[in-house]
């Protein structure tokens, strides 16, 4: 009897798919779900690749940077000589540059030309989730504001494009924060002081106390929030622009770096006085110095430096280094987005 039930109940739900009765799907909610969630981890691992591509390009850029801005007076005697003569100060880009190249040339031909990348692992340990975090959140903060605006779907109005970039980097920088800490380091001594990444924390944590892992936090955040705002905004204004007048809704890689070198100078010329604040209190342990606050560090450094040469020191580079660095990590995380959904959707269609 049981048996000829189920058979009747087969029979009467292939007769009602015969007559057109449709399958359940699973809910709409699901659906979303599930997109959002491939969405997280695509945005994860585009933006992690493109962190680390951007930032091993530009490395011994970046560790001479440092160097410059947590040096005092080791450059600013020559920069001074070379720029004298030019009341404007016309010159001191160009004596940066040229100190700076010296220095790479100088530590190639001391250290090696792997030592160019010295402190590269600790950039990478803390670059990849920094731009992981960085890209997932900003995707994920544009889909919110987008919901709480009205422009789901479609470009954010300028003050929360803003918004959702200065979010994306403080959520990425409180959480990386202390990777930033060994890396800067890393990058100021000698290979023989710090023989590894491990090796930083458990130096600083036993010696100096692992409250000195966030020295140096307050700048950042406040550095990050214009540095990552403007930087997305720029970036994302351009690409919308872009669209508006060309028609094309797709830019081309070479656009996309151009946009995104923009983006870099724009912001980190903005930002660039509490980077150096933050090198300087992130190594004060290693330096000699006691940089007790962000007020109390600015005012050491003008007072011994001057303004230009004190809080903009090192620009220059930057100037070379950022807009590679932020185009490359913009053009990288965008294409590799674009491949992942068309892999996706190759392998739905295999399926």
């Amino acid at each position: 009897m049981h048996q000829v039930g189920m058979g009747n109940a087969v029979q009467e739900r292939q007769g009602a798919l015969a007559q057109g009765e449709v399958l359940p799907r699973p809910s709409t909610s699901q659906s979303e779900g599930f997109k959002q969630s491939h969405s997280a981890v695509n945005s994860l691992f585009s933006g992690a690749f493109a962190g680390a591509v951007a930032k091993t390009t530009v490395a011994p850029l970046d560790r001479t940077k440092i160097i410059f801005q947590v040096s005092t007076n080791r450059f600013s005697a020559k920069v001074r000589l070379k720029s004298r003569g030019s009341s404007d100060g016309s010159s001191l880009p160009i004596a940066f540059k040229r100190e700076a190249y010296r220095l790479i040339y100088r530590t190639y031909l001391q250290e090696g030309f792997l030592s160019l990348w010295r402190g590269n692992s600790a950039t990478m340990v803390r670059v990849i989730p920094y731009a992981a975090i960085q890209f997932c959140a900003h995707e994920q903060y544009k889909m919110i504001l987008g919901r709480h605006y009205g422009f789901q779907g479609r470009a954010l109005p300028p003050v929360p494009r803003l918004m959702a970039g200065s979010l994306a980097g403080t959520t990425a920088a409180m959480i990386t924060y202390p990777l930033d800490m060994v890396r800067a380091r890393m990058a100021v001594t000698p290979k023989e002081m710090y023989s590894n990444i491990l090796h930083v924390f458990v130096r600083i944590s036993r010696e100096e106390g692992l409250k000195t892992l966030y020295r140096g936090f307050t700048p950042t955040i406040l550095g990050v929030i214009p540095y990552a705002g403007l930087s997305f905004f720029t970036y994302e204004t351009l690409k919308k622009l872009h669209v508006e007048h060309t028609g094309c809704t797709e830019p081309s890689p070479v656009e996309r770096l151009c946009f995104g070198a923009c983006a870099g100078l724009i912001s980190q010329s903005a930002s660039y006085p509490l980077d150096v604040v933050r090198r300087r209190m992130q190594t004060a342990g290693v330096t000699g110095h006691t940089y007790a606050s962000i007020l109390g560090t600015i005012r050491e450094i003008v007072t011994e430096e001057g303004v230009i040469r004190g809080l903009y020191k090192g620009l220059s580079m930057n100037w070379v280094k950022g807009p590679i660095t932020v185009g490359m990590s913009f053009m990288t995380f965008d294409l590799t987005q674009i491949l992942l959904r068309k892999l996706q959707q190759l392998g739905f269609t295999a399926r």
